[in-house]
């Protein structure tokens, strides 16, 4: 009886097929069911490299690296201002794991700003954050509020300088009242000065000076 030799089984056909119509390396654009839309390069079926993402519920706009799916990298993120209908950057910088990590700058409503260091998506590390109301607070910051060492500098050219902690004054520190002509040098417990001596910092100078200087121990 003769020996039948049947071929060696092997993966289906239809996984080949996958292979052969993963993108890599090229540049293609796909659109998603929920409407969103990705032109750029692909690795494994996966954005990596360079690539533009429009997202469609926000009209929102990623473009920059990505890695593995995930943006990461230096890269920008847009969104459409329902007024002008025409869109304005509100992070700019460095990416890694789909968040924010590494220096960038971040533009808030009512014109605010933070330039500095990010991590997980939280401002921390250095950075400078300008408020609506023209103060500005420059130094270190810890899961995204003033942690650590760092000066606030008011509208009227006040300023404090010293620790904080969960974005409140807090440890040693000064207070320039410089409006005054005077200055604060103490202890501050959450925002609140516990003890130190105030003495009379460019008075002569001040542009509203106390009425009555502090006199000498």
């Amino acid at each position: 009886m003769p020996i039948v030799k049947y071929p060696r089984a092997t993966e289906p056909l239809w996984h080949e097929w996958d292979r052969k119509a993963e993108k890599c390396g090229l540049r293609h654009t796909v659109y998603s069911v929920n409407g969103d839309q990705y032109t750029g390069e692909w690795l494994g079926n996966l954005k990596h490299g360079k690539g533009i993402q429009v997202w469609k519920r926000n009209r929102a706009i990623y473009s920059g690296d990505w890695k593995f799916g995930k943006r990461d990298g230096y890269g920008s993120y847009s969104i459409l201002d329902p007024v002008t209908k025409e869109y304005k950057k509100v992070y700019t910088g460095w990416w890694k794991n789909d968040k924010k990590c590494g220096y960038g700058v971040t533009f808030y409503p009512r014109a605010e700003r933070y330039e500095g260091e990010w991590s997980d998506g939280l401002r921390s590390g250095w950075g400078r954050m300008y408020y609506w109301d023209g103060s500005m607070y420059e130094g270190q910051w810890l899961e995204d509020r003033p942690g650590g060492q760092g000066m606030l500098r008011l509208p009227n050219e006040n300023r404090y300088e010293g620790g904080w902690k969960d974005g409140k004054k807090h440890g040693p520190g000064k207070f320039f009242y410089l409006d005054k002509g005077q200055l604060f040098e103490g202890i501050w417990a959450a925002d609140i000065p516990k003890c130190g001596i105030l003495i009379d910092f460019g008075r002569v100078e001040a542009p509203a000076p106390t009425q009555y200087p502090i006199p000498k121990v």
